[in-house]
């Protein structure tokens, strides 16, 4: 018994001194992950563009906003900052808005604010030509001060003008299915997806019922060669005008 106790004693020491050891390289290991990670995060922060933080602080302002407001109240909100760059406000205010400046040193940021100015007074590109519709409304609806009116405008024309295209495309779809079948039921289902997909400060600016009335219309599946339209006698024709006469892009053919 005597012999064998320094062995366990021993035995124990080892064991300590191995987890011990062990620890330490796990903590060591973390520490370098940790280490790591932040040098990585720190690295790719570093090299996000300035408007990809940009984007990245206006979609944090709007989610807070969309979800303080009701639908009702987020299409009040639209409206008005719509008028802030497409407006009476806007057209009021235009040289003030011209001279605007981001208060920033970057130079990237600068020529940006310096092109959208340009644009809006027609003098070279959009500097958001190709942007996808949410990132174009998260720089137009965005009254943080983020972004320059002038940008602001330039970001919603550049979606006016993708809403256009698509319009275009979706009337030309909507008359050879109603030529080739008498429906609309394919006109139906595509405006209905268009909307689900907007931004849900542009879907606020559409009748509140817009979705159910599209379903309704899908769910029908109406032959209008056959039948009147509605009960009214409307033509196909106007019930396509109907259908896209509202929402933020209205009336810009």
């Amino acid at each position: 018994m005597v012999g064998i106790t320094p062995h366990l004693s021993l035995s124990s020491n080892r064991a300590t001194g191995t987890a011990s050891t062990a620890t330490g390289r796990t903590q060591a290991v973390s520490s370098a992950d940790k280490s790591g990670s932040a040098t990585a995060t720190s690295a790719s922060s570093s090299t996000l563009s300035s408007l990809a933080r940009q984007l990245s602080e206006a979609a944090a302002g709007a989610e807070v906003r969309d979800m303080s407001l009701s639908y009702k109240e987020l299409g009040q909100k639209a409206a008005t900052l719509l008028d802030q760059i497409i407006g009476d406000s806007y057209h009021y205010n235009q040289e003030l808005h011209d001279a605007e400046v981001p208060n920033t040193d970057d130079p990237k940021l600068l020529a940006r604010a310096e092109q959208a100015t340009d644009f809006v007074n027609g003098k070279g590109s959009n500097p958001f030509k190709g942007m996808s519709r949410d990132q174009l409304a998260l720089i137009a609806y965005d009254d943080s001060g983020t972004f320059t009116v002038n940008e602001r405008r330039a970001a919603y024309l550049e979606a006016a003008d993708q809403e256009q295209v698509w319009r275009r495309k979706v009337v030309a779809q909507a008359t050879d299915e109603y030529n080739r079948t008498g429906k609309l039921t394919n006109f139906f289902i595509e405006v209905l997806e268009h909307y689900k997909e907007l931004p849900a400060i542009e879907q606020a600016q559409y009748p509140s019922d817009y979705a159910a009335r599209l379903q309704g219309m899908i769910d029908l599946d109406f032959n209008y060669m056959t039948h009147q339209t509605e009960g009214d006698g409307a033509s196909s024709a106007g019930l396509i005008e109907r259908l896209l006469a509202t929402g933020p892009y209205a009336g810009r053919d």
